[in-house]
């Protein structure tokens, strides 16, 4: 046996060839531990020379020295001198798994004499057959060198095999434009589909666009899905050469263009200005993207919620900016809890704005909370007292609020040095005393912006602490906290609503009175819904007040209320980042978002029927099944990976009561998924319709009916459905200043419909998102427990005008 020495640095003790066959490099650390020499198989050298090393064996010397490195090398499994065949018919070629095969520089042949309608097969060396364009794709990815290409762990490979099964949409040319919406609002945020490498996921995907051909072409110049186009582009740039090749041979034309300039490829991670390090601007999500003085890798930004409340849609503007920002710059993003008010928050809501933050993807460096800095704080604030750029003041609330309103100085702003310590040093203690007094700056009363009028930095709160308990009995104000945790965080960009311009000039004051580093502010509008309160104080009444479930009530703004109610988050990225970070103030409508959100939830959500148990008629077909029967279908036709489903066919079916009244005697129908059958008689008592009788009429065709009816079979396998909707809690669109939202309530919030549904609804999860035929999209809330208990959905607006729940709003 030819053997074989090697030398390996690695984490711990001896670790065979073998086993580091089986290992990931990323779970290698890359340390300087020498181990043994160890005895190996050539074989198991041969494997790990291909796999490790990047040099076939005949280049390795006896004795050899190999760093395993947890970011030098990507994984390769297979030997990349081995030549594949790959046979398909000629006029469906599997596009991407020649382009993928061409990028990763794997030599593959090519056969197209296989009879139109076959699946492509890959003959392997060894003689094994592999068959189907996703199953070929995938073996490319596994042997290919490049770092992920079908991704560095399960996860990313499992999120690259969803994107394969979804290439085939692209294909059905009615949903050609659905399905370019779809990723177009999953590119949203992203340079790449999955990851932060090109995968196989991008090559089906591009692959599938660019075998459209002229339709892509011509899509592609216009201004539609332009995230989708930027991601194309940058694919094209870096891989131009070999995908124009494959393209010129396999779609019918000349490649597909120049490879766009590098100014052109905004978003693809690596564009900016060589001279200041700026992004190029881009307006394919309503704003440009520039931030003032900002370079590539020196932005950090913080996204700073008070965990007094869940996050709702206007919080989430802010988070999904920062986001933005923090990866168009390749920057830092922190969150931090603003928790300066004992009195509203909990740990309840920190666990909760954590959760929103995931749900929206966020992907931060770290979590800090501002009570890290309260010592820090409370020496600032003693240190600008000393210094005479702070005061205490003792005078009421009410007095001091007109003083500043009035500019009028406090009589306390000419307190000596000594006094306000003392006053301070009874602040810290909480006494009586203490409690009577705030610490305020001293800016300048006469200022026409009334924010600079001596602001309070300090006051007492003797309520517990939900992280640190009673320790302290004075907290800072937002205002005064908020510029000295961001200079000492390093922030160099802070976000803030134009609702706080005025504060601006505040905020920078702070900072220079502090002697602190400034920080760049970066303004956009608020988020206003119609509608819709977003104050935290109001929903907080709601919930207190029984009228609603809790926070994440599907009636409720929160991220937690609008994703139980079923939207989907790339829609709510998309709607938001389409206001982008202009300063115009909108009130913006519901049925906008919902309109985005159907788009993306059509072409993929599955098809199921359901039938309104009040008045349910039976039509008895004469010539029906004798027995029942069962087909199993698509639950979706024009999307396969939403599975199948099982259809039963019976002589005696369910219709709606509305569909039933809808029918005249002697009328030809379509029954949806089955076929035509005619109405002979219908039957009635006291004018209400009790049953129908017709025939099956397979003869008859689809295109000639008037009405094409859903159904269900008459059988107990039929699961009982609760369906809900929702109207707005408020019934007026937009409440003026002063205006009392409990003398605006809307009498009627939520109705039930009690319905019947087909059986394979069973088998729902909680979450999944489904559209009753005919009847409009809905997500399941309580999936099927036991027969007894009904399977809760919970309608789904479609951004059409709906019907109020009450008679007028």
């Amino acid at each position: 046996m030819n053997r074989a020495r090697v030398a390996f640095f690695a984490p711990s003790n001896l670790i065979s060839l073998r086993r580091l066959l089986l290992l990931s490099p990323s779970s290698i650390s890359p340390t300087d531990l020498t181990v043994p020499v160890h005895i190996v198989d050539i074989g198991l050298l041969r494997c790990c020379s291909e796999r490790f090393l990047h040099v076939p064996l005949p280049t390795l010397d006896c004795s050899v020295a190999c760093t395993v490195s947890e970011r030098r090398f990507p994984v390769r499994r297979a030997c990349r001198a081995m030549e594949l065949s790959v046979s398909f018919p000629a006029d469906n070629p599997p596009l991407s798994v020649i382009a993928a095969a061409k990028i990763a520089g794997i030599a593959l042949s090519t056969d197209a004499s296989l009879p139109s309608g076959s699946d492509p097969i890959l003959r392997l060396a060894s003689g094994e057959v592999l068959q189907g364009a996703n199953t070929l794709l995938r073996h490319i990815g596994s042997i290919a060198t490049l770092p992920s290409f079908y991704g560095p762990d399960r996860l990313e490979a499992e999120q690259i095999d969803k994107w394969l099964e979804f290439s085939s949409v692209f294909l059905s040319g009615s949903e050609f434009e659905n399905a370019c919406a779809h990723v177009d609002g999953h590119l949203i945020l992203r340079t790449l589909l999955v990851g932060f490498n090109v995968s196989i996921a991008d090559i089906a995907i591009w692959s599938a666009l660019a075998g459209t051909g002229q339709r892509w072409e011509s899509l592609r110049k216009s201004k539609k899905h332009q995230n989708l186009v930027r991601w194309f582009n940058s694919i094209l740039a870096e891989y131009g050469d070999a995908l124009n090749e494959v393209t010129a041979a396999y779609v019918g034309k000349r490649g597909l263009g120049k490879v766009p300039a590098a100014k052109e490829i905004v978003g693809s991670g690596n564009s900016k200005d060589s001279s200041a390090g700026v992004l190029q601007k881009e307006n394919t999500t309503g704003f440009e993207i520039d931030l003032p003085g900002a370079k590539v890798g020196e932005v950090c930004l913080r996204f700073a919620p008070e965990p007094s409340g869940y996050l709702h849609i206007g919080h989430s503007k802010a988070a999904l900016l920062n986001k933005y920002f923090a990866e168009r710059y390749q920057g830092r993003l922190l969150i931090r809890f603003d928790d300066t008010n004992p009195s509203k928050e909990s740990s309840e809501f920190v666990d909760n704005l954590l959760k929103d933050i995931e749900t929206l993807d966020i992907k931060y460096e770290k979590v800090t909370y501002t009570s890290d800095y309260f010592d820090d704080l409370m020496k600032m604030a003693e240190k600008l007292i000393l210094e005479g750029k702070a005061y205490a003041d003792d005078t009421p609330r009410e007095q001091m609020q007109k003083e500043r309103m009035d500019g009028i100085d406090s009589t306390c702003r000419n307190n000596t040095v000594e006094e306000n310590m003392a006053m301070w040093k009874e602040m810290i203690a909480g006494s009586e005393r203490g409690l009577q007094c705030c610490v305020r700056g001293r800016l300048d009363m006469q200022d026409p912006n009334k924010s600079l009028r001596d602001p309070v930095y300090y006051r007492c709160n003797l309520d517990s602490h939900h992280r640190i308990g009673s320790k302290y009995k004075v907290y800072p104000t937002y205002d005064f906290a908020c510029p000295f945790v961001d200079s000492v965080e390093g922030i160099t960009h802070a976000l803030r609503a134009s609702e706080y311009h005025d504060r601006n000039a505040q905020y920078h004051r702070i900072l220079q009175d502090m002697g602190l580093r400034d920080v760049q502010i970066y303004e956009f509008s608020r988020l206003n819904m119609v509608y819709t309160l977003l104050s935290k104080r109001k929903l907080l009444w709601f919930v207190q007040n029984g009228k609603v479930d809790g926070w994440d009530d599907p009636r409720f703004p929160t991220v937690q209320g609008i994703v139980r109610r079923g939207l989907k988050i790339e829609a709510l990225i998309q709607f938001i980042l389409q206001q982008g970070a202009s300063k115009n103030l909108n009130l913006m409508e519901w049925d906008k978002l919902w309109t985005i959100n159907k788009k993306i939830i059509d072409p993929v959500c599955p098809r199921h029927t359901a039938v309104i148990e009040e008045k349910s008629v039976i039509l008895i077909l004469e010539n029906g099944p004798e027995k029942p029967f069962v087909r199993i279908i698509p639950r979706h036709k024009k999307y396969e990976p939403a599975g199948q489903k099982a259809t039963t066919y019976t002589n005696r079916i369910w219709l709606d009561y509305a569909d039933a009244s809808s029918i005249t005697e002697g009328e030809e129908v379509t029954l949806m998924d089955w076929g035509n059958a005619i109405v002979k008689e219908i039957k009635k008592e006291d004018g209400n319709i009790t049953h129908l009788v017709g025939v099956l009429h397979p003869e008859g065709s689809v295109k000639t009916t008037k009405l094409k009816l859903t159904w269900l079979p008459d059988t107990e396998e039929l699961v009982h459905l609760s369906l809900l909707e929702f109207d707005y809690l408020i019934k007026k669109k937009k409440l003026e200043e002063g205006e009392d939202f409990l003398d605006n309530l809307n009498p009627c919030t939520k109705h039930e419909t009690l319905a019947l549904g087909d059986a394979n609804m069973r088998n729902l999860k909680r979450g999944e998102i489904i559209q009753l035929e005919r009847k409009g999209y809905y997500r399941c809330d309580v999936p099927f427990l036991r027969p007894s208990k009904r399977i809760v959905l919970l309608a789904i607006p479609d951004g059409r005008q709906q019907a109020s729940l009450n008679s007028s709003r």
